[in-house]
C-alpha cells in the first residue's frame, strides 16, 4: 500500500516526463512554481480560473494534470468543483492541490530543468 504522497509522486512524474518535448514545458514548469503562491494569496477558485484564462497551453495542461491527480475528470471539473464546493470540501481540495503542486515543483526542477526564479515571459 502506498501513501498519498507516493501515489502523487508516481503519477506526476509520468505526467511531467511526457511534456518534456512540448513547446510549453518551460512555461509549464514556471506555472508549477508560481501556482502554490497564487492559491495561497487569491484562493483556489480564483487561482485556477486565472491560470485557465491566462496560462495558455501550459496552464491548461497543468490544470488537466492536477485534475487527474486529485481524482477529477478534467480541468473544467476541477475549476467547477472549486467554485461550487462547500467550505469543508473547498479546504480539502485546496490541500490536495497544494500537496500535488509540491511534486509538480520538484519535477519541474529535476525533469524539466525549470528553476523557481525562471522568468519565461508569462504574466504569472
Amino acid at each position: 500500500m502506498r501513501t498519498r504522497n507516493q501515489e502523487y509522486a508516481l503519477h506526476i512524474y509520468k505526467q511531467v516526463s511526457n511534456i518534456i518535448n512540448e513547446d510549453y514545458c518551460d512555461k509549464y514548469g514556471s506555472l508549477a512554481h508560481k501556482l502554490p503562491v497564487l492559491i495561497r494569496t487569491a484562493g483556489l477558485a480564483q487561482a485556477l480560473a486565472f491560470v485557465d484564462a491566462r496560462g495558455g497551453d501550459a496552464g491548461k495542461a497543468l490544470l488537466e494534470h492536477i485534475a487527474g491527480v486529485v481524482g477529477l475528470e478534467n480541468r473544467e471539473k476541477l475549476i467547477d468543483r472549486s467554485r461550487k464546493a462547500d467550505l469543508e470540501e473547498y479546504m480539502h481540495l485546496s490541500r490536495r492541490v497544494l500537496a500535488a503542486l509540491v511534486w509538480y515543483k520538484r519535477f519541474a526542477q529535476s525533469v524539466l530543468g525549470v528553476e523557481q526564479d525562471a522568468d519565461v515571459g508569462g504574466e504569472l
